[in-house]
């Protein structure tokens, strides 16, 4: 598709946000049973709406993306409930030593997530949630190929990309061929990512400050098999306008270039959490 026709495919698909057969109920009370603290991202990160857009259903196999500390995990568990399945699928265990953080003991403790993160996922189950795997992305095993309804990538296409385009593996592929090869004919990718604007340079927006361009992504996205489906405006923020060396992490909830500036961090609460795009692809039938 070329660029002309994608962007008159994605104005007329804006106008359409179709929830396919989602329980608004059951997930309305799966959200409103979260904690405080989960609640309060809500106002930026808008979960009823996101996984309604991507047409997540009650008994569907869900593949999510960094999964991490679980945010959506705990409430896609309890909404797919016991006829459902949720897959996690973390980084290559060889991308992370690419992070300054990744201390020896760090990755000791990274190397045992396959075991651990399922294992500590159950806690978040209740008494009817879905059921769990996990993989690491370039290593997806063979009888989860074309059992997905689903892959859900929110916020982490950005350390793939980074490090592949600065040569340390074929991280973005990667994941990317693992959606395609884990979902059905017909199956969702939905993807939301910190929305770099049009004017800033492709090296700003390789990922490495947060934040890519929607165009960029939709190309690589259409170039592993996918086709374009929708977008939505429901985790935009105009408000945040980062430039320079701003990176997304300076806003909340990690206000991580704050230190002891209150009013710094005060700044950044008042933008809120990040511009988010947020875009549906499908596999072909």
């Amino acid at each position: 598709m070329n660029k002309g026709l994608l962007v008159l495919s994605a104005a007329l698909a804006v106008a359409v946000l179709p929830t396919a057969q989602a329980d608004t109920d059951k997930l309305a009370a799966v959200l409103a049973a979260q904690p405080d603290d989960a609640k309060a991202r809500y106002q930026y990160r808008h979960p009823q709406e996101t996984i309604e857009f991507f047409g997540i259903e009650p008994g569907m196999t869900v593949l999510e993306g960094l999964p991490g500390r679980g945010w959506y995990t705990k409430v896609l568990l309890p909404y797919l409930g016991s006829d459902g399945h949720l897959v996690g699928a973390n980084y290559p265990l060889d991308l992370w030593p690419n992070f300054s953080f990744a201390t020896e003991e760090f990755m000791a403790e990274m190397s045992q997530w396959l075991e651990n993160w399922p294992a500590g996922a159950e806690e978040w189950r209740g008494e009817d949630g879905a059921r769990i795997d996990a993989f690491w992305f370039g290593a997806m095993p063979d009888e989860m190929a074309g059992t997905a309804d689903v892959v859900f990538f929110v916020r982490m296409l950005h350390n793939v990309s980074r490090f592949q385009s600065e040569g340390k593996g074929d991280y973005l592929d990667m994941a990317l061929n693992d959606a395609y090869k884990a979902l059905k004919p017909g199956g969702v990718l939905g993807v939301v990512q910190h929305h770099a604007r049009d004017d800033v340079s492709d090296e700003w927006a390789n990922g490495s400050h947060g934040y890519m361009k929607k165009q960029v992504i939709t190309d690589k996205i259409v170039a592993a098999g996918f086709e374009f489906v929708a977008e939505s405006d429901i985790n935009a923020n105009s408000k945040d306008q980062p430039s320079g060396d701003d990176v997304v992490w300076r806003l909340p909830p990690t206000y991580a270039t704050s230190g002891d500036d209150e009013a710094l961090k005060a700044k950044y609460a008042a933008i809120g959490e990040s511009n988010r795009m947020t875009l549906k692809f499908r596999k072909p039938e």
